[in-house]
């Protein structure tokens, strides 16, 4: 495989995306890869597809799902790395037409008003200021269609790399990228955000919880918070993740 050029001090994730087995893995969040076995996108094959954005796009697991369910996906990170690993990845797998890349910090990226129908951010606001949150938040909601689903993932203060309680106090390993993450997610923060009546969101799956990582550097745990989200009045075929009552093989 031919590797790329650009100066590696430039980007925080160029060691982990340029690896042969790349940081986070290939498979999408599971939540997300629920939500699209359940409800796709439509008709792959239309000339129209809907559109999605993936910000802190990675090396692409969530980008590539979409891609494979029927979205055209803008890809965006500040990594150029990552994005390289996701044009090759998206060529391999005959979704090239379906993505494109952005190199550009999520702060300062213009998402106009009722664009998209996926919205994801994993990992994405736990990676900037805790000031600046909230702000990308109302972008990533205003963005959305009236059938679109958003789908956010961040570090909560239960993760060992946390500098507040209780994850300063856990003795589990701590991430080889911890560095990135400059701001944990109190309890409830981030369904908080998505209750709020401005938000206009109705949440489908929320959940806290401790994981453990073993797709990059030696294993160790994270704190997370998951949150799956459609438009208040939006009401997919969504049967749960694991679907509790799912449809029968043949409806």
């Amino acid at each position: 495989m031919n590797r790329v050029t650009e100066d590696p001090s430039n980007d925080f994730f160029f060691e982990a995306y340029d690896r042969e087995n790349i940081a986070y893995g290939m498979q999408p969040s599971p939540e997300l890869a629920a939500y699209l076995k359940q409800t796709g996108a439509g008709d792959s094959l239309s000339t129209i597809r809907p559109k999605a954005i993936d910000l802190g796009a990675g090396a692409g697991r969530d980008t590539l799902a979409l891609a494979a369910a029927g979205y055209d996906v803008t890809s965006v990170d500040v990594s150029e790395r990552g994005l390289d690993r996701i044009r090759e990845r998206a060529e391999r797998a005959n979704l090239s037409d379906r993505v494109k890349t952005l190199v550009c910090d999520v702060r300062e990226l213009s998402m106009e008003a009722d664009q998209y129908s996926a919205v994801i951010a994993t990992t994405v606001l736990d990676h900037i200021p805790g000031e600046d949150a909230p702000a990308v938040w109302k972008k990533m909601c205003a963005a959305l269609t009236d059938s679109g689903m958003l789908y956010a993932q961040v570090h909560t203060t239960e993760d060992p790399g946390s500098d507040q309680s209780p994850g300063k106090e856990s003795d589990q390993p701590v991430s080889e990228t911890a560095g990135a993450v400059i701001n944990y997610f109190r309890p409830n923060q981030l369904v908080g955000w998505a209750c709020d009546v401005e938000s206009r969101l109705r949440v489908l799956r929320y959940e806290e919880r401790l994981e453990w990582d073993m797709t990059h550097g030696a294993p160790h745990q994270h704190g997370k918070a998951v949150l799956l989200a459609v438009r208040h009045s939006f009401h997919p075929d969504w049967f749960g993740q694991p679907a509790a009552f799912p449809r029968p093989e043949n409806s």
